[in-house]
């Protein structure tokens, strides 16, 4: 192996995380990255008892570095909720970071499967990737709830900051107990996501879907549809230059049409839609461990993360000294994704090549059948399939690394 290390230009910001993906994550960086690379990092522990340490400063610390930087890289983190309170003796049961980081940098999120020749989609028809476009503001995740206890009157009102009356809407007359949710977004945040959106599909030349439920929410819904209509008009001539299309229809159909489509597509979803079909997507491709998010800045800052959350079950495993099997692939191109933009953003063509060289490493160690055990149940029958652990995946990765560099 030569020993002269590829310089990385720019500095990356790297946000730890937490369970069995931290212990992932430092595989992936002792084994990959840190052989072959000269890199300035700017480090954040964004684990979860640090967070609490930190008061949650430390995620908008790396927010802000991101911000100065212009790339990210961030490791699975965990949501407390009451169990892990307990578990951890938090102060509080923080925000979930991903929350935080999205609105710090006021970001739209873009989801896209990874591909091996020897795992089929779990839908026939996909041939190629179907990109996700998640709208990271508003809707449920910066809701306010009311428990209601006994009858009474649940309101939306507005109250105009230049003094006028106030509107009011009667949401319902409760006759006893139940529950009330309040939601907002605003034009700002939508246009930016369609321009996010129609920006990303130009990039990667695939047809940009949008969909919502207008006939049932016909004021909140068709905000984000008069919208993004106004921001095709603006693409409409450089889609057609790439011979790529704007396509809108309501959310069951678009659920309908994506099990037929064969792929290569943007589909734009609201967040709660995006949360939900990002991981159905995960899922049905082969792995979430076989997806890889991008949350992109209407600056222009691009941070690069896992899809998934931080296996938990495995965690637990490993701490009792068991060997797991767990997949570090999302792990791994979040890596190569935040690598390849730095490169870009550099004009650092060696730190492009060798991004492309490790994702090419990772996908034939899976292709020649050294796999982990979520990708071996699903994985297209062969004599040459092997089951292998973590550590043991990783290594071959290497390996394969190794030759391509030597």
């Amino acid at each position: 192996m030569s020993n002269k290390k590829v310089r990385v230009k720019g500095t990356l910001v790297e946000l730890d995380g937490d369970e069995m993906t931290r212990v992932m994550w430092k595989m992936v960086k002792e084994k990959l990255l840190l052989p072959y690379l000269d890199m300035e990092i700017e480090y954040f522990d964004l684990g979860l008892p640090n967070r609490d340490k930190t008061d949650d400063r430390v995620t908008l610390e790396a927010a802000e570095a991101i911000k100065k930087h212009g790339v990210g890289v961030k490791c699975a983190t965990i949501t407390p909720n009451k169990d892990r309170i307990k578990e951890y003796n938090l102060k509080k049961e923080w925000p979930s970071p991903n929350g935080t980081l999205r609105a710090a940098l006021d970001g739209t999120i873009f989801r896209s499967p990874i591909l091996v020749n020897n795992v089929a989609p779990t839908v026939k028809a996909w041939k190629k990737p179907i990109h996700i476009g998640r709208h990271a503001y508003g809707d449920v995740y910066k809701n306010q709830e009311i428990r209601v206890e006994g009858p009474g009157k649940g309101e939306l009102v507005f109250s105009p900051a230049n003094g006028g009356p106030p509107v009011r809407r009667l949401i319902h007359e409760f006759k006893g107990p139940g529950i009330l949710q309040g939601i907002h977004n605003t034009d700002d945040s939508i246009r930016k996501f369609a321009k996010a959106c129609f920006t990303y599909a130009l990039d990667q030349k695939v047809d940009l879907w949008f969909s919502d439920k207008d006939t049932i929410s016909k004021t909140y819904d068709s905000r984000f549809t008069q919208i993004f209509k106004e921001e095709s008009e603006n693409w409409k001539t450089a889609f057609e230059q790439a011979h790529v299309s704007y396509f809108f229809t309501l959310i069951d159909d678009a659920v309908a049409r994506v099990m037929r489509s064969e792929g290569g597509i943007l589909w734009a979803c609201k967040n709660y839609d995006g949360d939900v079909m990002s991981d159905m997507l995960g899922s049905a491709y082969g792995s979430l461990a076989m997806m890889s998010s991008v949350l992109v800045s209407p600056s222009g800052q691009f941070e690069y993360e896992a899809a998934h959350g931080t296996v938990q079950k495995h965690y637990y495993k490993h701490l009792k000294g068991e060997k797991t099997s767990s997949n570090p692939m999302a792990l791994i191109f979040a890596w190569t994704g935040a690598l390849r933009k730095r490169g870009e953003f550099d004009k650092t063509v060696d730190v492009i090549e060798f991004a492309n060289k490790l994702e090419r490493s990772a996908l034939e160690t899976v292709e020649s059948g050294i796999m982990t055990g979520d990708l071996l149940k699903i994985a297209l029958p062969s004599p040459n399939n092997k089951l292998v652990y973590t550590q043991e995946f990783v290594d071959a990765i290497a390996e394969n690394l190794r030759s391509k560099i030597d």
